[in-house]
C-alpha cells in the first residue's frame, strides 16, 4: 500500500508504517496544484491543517483508500463526500487534548493578569506596577461551550484551579462534576467563556451580537477551537465598547488573516493557531496516525 505523507509527521512514525511493509513517501511541502497531479498514485494520505483534501481532489484520485488527518477535527477534508466514495477518514481526536486545554488555561492567566501587555511595558523600559491589578482565576465561573475531549481536560485543570465550571453541549447529556446549561444561561453566568467544539455549519457565528448582549459586562473569552464559530466582527465590536474585556485568540476565520485590526486590538492575545504545537502532542499525533494506518491496511 503506498502512502503519501502531505504534512510534517516525526520521522520515527513514518519508520514505524514502512517497518509494517508500507511504502511512504514523504511531501510535506507539496503544493495543492502537485498534490492533484502526484495523488492517484496512492492508496493513503496523511495530513494535517495544512493540506486541504476537497471534492475535486479526491475525485482525481480513484485509488484513494484512506486519509488520515493528524488533528482534532475534519474541517479540512470533505469527509462527507469522501466517504460517499468508499474511503475511509480518520483524525486523531486525543492526541493533542491536553496540549490544546493547557494553551486556553494559560490565555485564562494572561487575560486575568494582563501579562502580555505588563511584559510589553518591561522590554519598554517602563516600570509601571499600577496599570496592572489583575483578577484571581479561583472562584470565577468558566463557562464552556462543547465538553468533549477538549473541553474535558480544561474542566478538569479548571476545577484544580478553584473555579466553577459550566458547559454548553447539545450532544452531551451529562458530564460528572459539570453543571450542563443551555446556552443563553451559560452566557449570563460566565466570567469566563473558552470554546472547544467544531466548525460546522451549525455552530458557524454561533457567537455573534445577540450572544454578546446576553453576556456578562467584562467577560474574557478564549477561542482555542476554530475560527468562524465567533462572529469576529461582533468580536471586534465587543472588545472596542467594553462588553468583553478581553480575548485570546489561537484560530481566526481566515489563517493567517487578511485583515489584521482584531489580532492588533490591545486587549486581544493572540497565536497562529499553535494549541496542538508541543513536542508531546507532535509525538502522540505521529504515533496515532501510524497505528491507524497499520490497522487499517491489515484489516483491508
Amino acid at each position: 500500500m503506498k502512502i503519501i505523507i502531505c504534512d510534517k509527521m516525526e520521522k520515527e512514525y513514518i519508520e514505524q508504517m514502512r517497518s509494517a511493509g508500507l511504502t511512504v513517501d514523504v511531501r510535506d511541502d507539496i503544493s495543492p496544484e502537485e498534490l492533484l497531479t502526484v495523488l492517484p498514485n496512492y492508496d493513503g494520505m496523511v495530513v494535517r491543517s495544512r493540506t486541504k483534501v476537497r471534492k475535486n481532489l479526491i475525485d482525481a484520485c480513484p485509488n484513494l483508500k484512506v486519509i488520515v488527518r493528524g488533528g482534532v477535527g475534519l474541517d479540512t477534508i470533505d469527509y462527507e463526500y469522501a466517504q460517499s466514495k468508499n474511503i475511509k477518514v480518520m483524525n486523531t481526536p486525543l492526541a493533542s487534548s491536553a496540549s490544546v486545554a493547557e494553551l486556553a488555561i494559560g490565555y485564562m492567566f494572561m487575560l486575568a493578569r494582563s501579562l502580555y501587555k505588563a511584559s510589553a511595558s518591561m522590554k519598554a523600559e517602563t516600570w509601571d506596577k499600577k496599570s496592572f491589578e489583575g483578577d484571581e482565576i479561583g472562584g470565577k465561573v468558566l463557562g464552556l461551550i462543547g465538553i468533549g475531549n477538549i473541553g474535558k481536560e480544561v474542566a478538569k485543570r479548571a476545577n484544580a484551579l478553584g473555579m466553577t465550571v459550566l458547559a454548553y453541549d447539545p450532544y452531551v447529556k451529562e458530564v460528572e462534576g459539570i453543571k450542563l446549561l443551555g446556552l443563553d444561561e451559560l452566557l449570563a453566568q460566565a466570567d469566563y467563556i473558552s470554546l472547544h467544539l467544531p466548525k460546522t455549519n451549525e455552530s458557524a457565528n454561533m457567537i455573534s451580537k445577540a450572544q454578546f448582549a446576553k453576556m456578562k459586562n467584562g467577560v474574557r473569552i478564549i477561542n482555542c477551537a476554530r475560527g468562524g464559530i465567533i462572529d469576529e466582527n461582533a468580536l471586534y465590536d465587543a472588545l472596542v465598547n467594553g462588553k468583553v474585556a478581553g480575548a485570546a485568540l489561537d484560530v481566526f476565520n481566515e489563517e493567517p488573516p487578511t485583515d489584521w485590526k482584531l489580532a492588533k486590538l490591545e486587549n486581544v492575545i493572540a497565536s497562529p493557531h499553535i494549541g496542538a504545537a508541543t513536542k508531546e502532542a507532535q509525538a502522540r499525533v505521529g504515533a496515532e496516525v501510524a497505528e491507524k494506518i497499520i490497522a487499517f491496511t491489515k484489516v483491508g
